[in-house]
């Protein structure tokens, strides 16, 4: 890889992760705050998701460079019930194989990072970036077969950040 291409992969790259820090930086509206204020002080989210309970899941979007994705989830009453950064080992501990759908894990992680194939299952997979236990430069890979179900979780080194797989 040429030095000026490098140069300019890392110069995209930069961009893109502090693109999604402007959310991060900024405080969020206390609990009970209604939707105009939650908008108002994040910016206009990244995407909208329907909670089958009533309300709606909105996300502020870390991936695909960023170690984070943050989801405000706002009730049916039209204001803010929590807004966590929710790529976290416990939050995918809480992911039920078999079960859990392509609507349940967007609902609850936001789009992934990377989206890719595993064609001897037929399984569709998408992978998230993020800190696992707070320390390691990880990827969790969700599973889904044709039908759009979870099957399998697999989490490993995130291949950005590990020595072994760079090839320059």
């Amino acid at each position: 890889m040429n030095v000026r291409f490098h140069s300019m992969l890392c110069a995209a790259a930069a961009a893109l992760t502090l693109a999604g820090c402007t959310t991060i930086l900024r405080q969020p509206p206390p609990i009970g705050a209604p939707l105009t204020a939650v908008t108002a002080q994040l910016g206009q989210p990244n995407a909208v998701y329907p909670d089958p309970a009533g309300g709606q899941v909105l996300e502020y979007r870390g991936q695909p460079m960023g170690q984070f994705q943050y989801m405000a989830r706002i009730g049916p009453d039209g204001r803010l019930v929590s807004y966590d950064q929710v790529l976290t080992s416990e939050n995918f501990a809480k992911v039920k194989v078999d079960r859990w759908t392509k609507d349940d894990i967007l609902r609850n992680f936001g789009r992934p990072a990377e989206v890719s194939r595993v064609y001897a299952h037929d399984y569709e997979v998408w992978s998230y970036r993020y800190k696992e236990a707070g320390v390691w430069n990880s990827m969790m890979n969700v599973h889904f077969d044709a039908q759009g179900v979870v099957r399998q979780m697999l989490n490993g080194p995130d291949p950005l950040y590990d020595e072994r797989f760079r090839r320059w």
